[in-house]
């Protein structure tokens, strides 16, 4: 009897822990959850165009405010979520919230490090900042009915407060030293002077005047269009003006010599952050430099494979400037190069499901790089769909100066922006189910760059790249990425010259020369942003080699992108885990 009372004693004992346990896990699991919906509010909350973009309307008249104790507070509470983030067991936590928690205390503590290296007292680049997004904001608002075109204008008319708050972050970067490099700012008029207009009509901000939805009245239009005219000239031009004034007769002036962001306050610390956090990697701007250098090396063998096929008689500098010069490789209009381009992708999204099991359900489109911007931005970029489904993602190309722009790089650029790359990415990302919001949008540069990269060389395994010149395209946008671990960590932390960068990209790559400066600016202006596209990549292509060589037989090309793209953007370390768990799942099959 006694035995029996011991061994029920024990019984209700390991029933007691195994309740307790459960209790905890499901506690934990809640702290968590609560956690992630407390950061999203708030993230919501302090980004009102950001909430608009995932589909939550309730602060689609408002602009985000921009004030330095608006900055105080957020560091505030950053660090606040961090310390309730560290506050939670991961013991008890399942895998799955074990890698949000990770995921969630990495960007927290990464945009705590923004604050205290106070990037945001430079919150313009030479190619982008709030002067240059605001135009596009028909673009990236529903513009459906009435209420949507009385949010648009209180936008419109919100845009005085948020270019003041704008100016006086600037002005307290020029007072600790926080400023842009003066040569990355040469010609920066042409993003402000085309919105200073004396007919509303010729402001890229009175287009929802020109195209209302069927079923307005026509006194609502007169009214708006009215609303709308009247914002931009009384609210709109005036902070355009106003911008123009600062950056003419204060910024420009306080603009520094240097290019490197070692020469910014604790700016040796702050590239150091930076490396780690665009790579997501423990590694040194050293350690980058020599891989990029080694890259350029392998890649600059495979180029010249390339100049020998075709039987270029001369020398490699010799080719590249055949390359710049030959008219045959470029378009004669904007037309036919958005043509060619359109023609790559309809021919790339037959050969999609070849490559991959999961696609997404939202479309792209194709648009051209606004007048505005184009002489200073890259050939193209992406810009990704709106959470809620109510826009596509759009591939943007640049027609200013087409002799710049040449086609035998049309393939890898395509597929580097739109499918397999950013397109296919973002939009499966966004579209995941049974991961945080959060998560749902967190845009890791490496993996996301990484991948488009990566995306770039997918073309060889489904018949592009046929043409020797495009092949020496594809090569040579390789070889930028890996330039940029060069020239990035050169004038960022071990003293290059500009021109010692734009050298150096002229001399191995087939890039025009235009291209060139305008990437090498981008470099100086957004310290550690270039070096994720090759470190993504390196990584991708190393894990996927390593599962072709331990499953043989067995390894699926389309259960591999699975296991890269269905757990959204992650860091690499993360991304590493996901594929050793899928070769385990795969060798069990």
């Amino acid at each position: 009897m006694r035995r029996g009372f011991r061994v029920l004693a024990v019984s209700l004992s390991f029933v007691c822990l195994s309740v307790a346990v459960s209790a905890e896990r499901r506690g934990a699991a809640a702290r968590l959850q609560s956690l992630f919906v407390e950061e999203w509010e708030f993230r919501l909350d302090e980004s009102p165009l950001f909430a608009t973009s995932v589909g939550d309307h309730r602060q689609d008249g408002r602009l985000s405010s921009e004030t330095l104790s608006d900055y105080d507070r957020r560091l505030a509470r950053r660090r606040s979520f961090i310390e309730t983030a560290m506050g939670i067991e991961r013991k008890h936590l399942s895998p799955e919230d074990q890698v949000n928690l990770d995921i969630f205390i990495r960007l927290q503590k990464d945009e705590v490090l923004e604050l205290e290296f106070n990037s945001h007292l430079m919150p313009i680049t030479n190619r982008g900042g709030f002067h240059v997004w605001f135009p596009e904001l028909p673009k990236r608002v529903p513009l459906s009915d009435e209420e949507d075109y009385d949010n648009y204008v209180s936008r419109l008319k919100d845009f005085g407060r948020h270019t003041e708050e704008q100016i006086e972050l600037m002005r307290e970067g020029m007072r600790r030293g926080a400023v842009l490099p003066a040569v990355v700012l040469e010609g920066y008029q042409g993003t402000i002077t085309p919105h200073i207009v004396e007919d509303p009509s010729a402001s890229l901000l009175y287009a929802p005047a020109r195209a209302f939805p069927a079923g307005f009245h026509s006194d609502e239009r007169q009214r708006i269009t009215g609303d709308i005219s009247e914002a931009i000239l009384e609210v709109v031009v005036p902070a355009y003006q106003a911008f123009g004034d600062f950056m003419k007769e204060e910024y420009i002036p306080a603009a520094r010599g240097s290019i490197g962001a070692a020469a910014l306050p604790q700016g040796r610390d702050f590239y150091r952050y930076r490396v780690r956090h665009f790579t997501t990697l423990d590694i040194s701007p050293e350690e980058v430099h020599q891989l990029g250098l080694n890259e350029v090396s392998r890649i600059r063998a495979e180029m010249k494979g390339v100049i020998n096929k075709v039987e270029f008689k001369g020398s490699f500098d010799e080719f590249l400037t055949f390359l710049r010069t030959d008219e045959r490789f470029y378009a004669k209009t904007g037309e036919q190069l958005q043509k060619e381009i359109a023609y790559v992708l309809k021919r790339m999204d037959g050969q999609l499901p070849r490559l991959f099991s999961t696609l997404p359900r939202m479309s792209y489109g194709i648009r051209v790089v606004p007048e505005y911007i184009a002489p200073r931005t890259t050939a193209a970029y992406y810009s990704p769909p709106a959470g809620d489904g109510s826009r596509a993602g759009f591939y943007y190309i640049n027609t200013f100066n087409l002799k710049g722009r040449p086609l035998y790089q049309v393939e890898a650029l395509s597929l580097h922006e739109a499918v397999p790359g950013h397109h296919l990415q973002i939009a499966i990302q966004q579209e995941l189910e049974g991961i945080p919001r959060f998560r749902r949008y967190a845009g890791f540069t490496a993996f996301v760059e990484g991948w488009a990269l990566y995306a770039e060389r997918l073309g060889l395994e489904v018949g592009f790249y046929e043409d020797p010149y495009s092949d020496f395209g594809r090569l040579s946008y390789e070889m930028w990425r890996a330039c940029r671990l060069v020239v990035d960590t050169g004038m960022h932390y071990l003293g290059w010259t500009r021109k010692q960068a734009i050298d150096f990209m002229k001399e191995n790559t087939a890039l025009s020369l235009h291209n060139i400066v305008a990437e090498v600016d981008r470099y100086i202006s957004w310290p550690g942003q270039a070096l994720a596209y090759k470190m993504g990549e390196l990584k991708i292509r190393e894990l996927r080699s390593g599962a072709e060589k331990t499953l043989g037989d067995r390894f699926d090309v389309r259960r591999f992108h699975d296991a890269v793209l269905r757990s959204g953007a992650v860091p690499l370390d993360v991304l590493e885990r996901n594929i050793e768990n899928y070769i385990r799942t795969a060798d069990r099959d």
